[in-house]
Parts: structure tokens; sequence; C-alpha cells
């Protein structure tokens, strides 16, 4: 598990630092809110991947983090490794 993050995180620090994004925007207008328009070329401009990190709006920062903790979360409960056959590694599993 652990190698495959490790291997996604290369090769997307690689793609950030080369310049490559997607085509399309990251905000705009949404459910009446007019928010001001940012691409992913927009980011991509702010330099290096740290810079981009920087150039996130503040609302994006905080999706991203909120997902990958759920994700985290769930995929440590018990009835998640249940439905999967498995147990907790420290309740006597792998």
């Amino acid at each position: 598990k652990h190698g495959r993050v490790a291997m996604a995180g290369f090769v997307g620090y690689c793609l950030q630092s080369n310049g490559v994004h997607f085509p399309w925007g990251i905000q705009g207008q949404f459910a009446g809110y007019d928010l001001p328009a940012v691409s992913f070329g927009d980011i991509a401009a702010a330099g290096g991947p740290a810079d981009q990190w920087d150039a996130l709006p503040t609302a994006g920062k905080a999706q991203i983090l909120l997902v990958i903790g759920f994700l985290e979360m769930y995929g440590e409960t018990s009835a998640a490794l249940e439905m999967d056959g498995q147990k907790h590694y420290v309740r006597g599993g792998k």
C-alpha cells in the first residue's frame, strides 16, 4: 500500500514540476456563489509543487485533507475490514 502511494506521489511531483496540468477550472460560479475563477493552469503557473500548494484556495486544501482523512479512518475501521474478510493488524490480522 505505501509503495503504491509513494510511486503515485513521485509521478505527481514529476508531472507538476514539468508544468503538466488539467485543462479545466478548479472553481468558478457555483450554486449562486460568485467565486473567483481559478484554473489548474493558474495553479501550475505558481511554480514548483510547494508553490502550487500555497497557491491553492484554502477551501481546496481543506477538501483534500478531509477526503484523505476520511479514507484513512474508514480503512482502519473494524466494519470495513470485516467486510473485506480481514482483521485489524492490532487484533491479530496481517
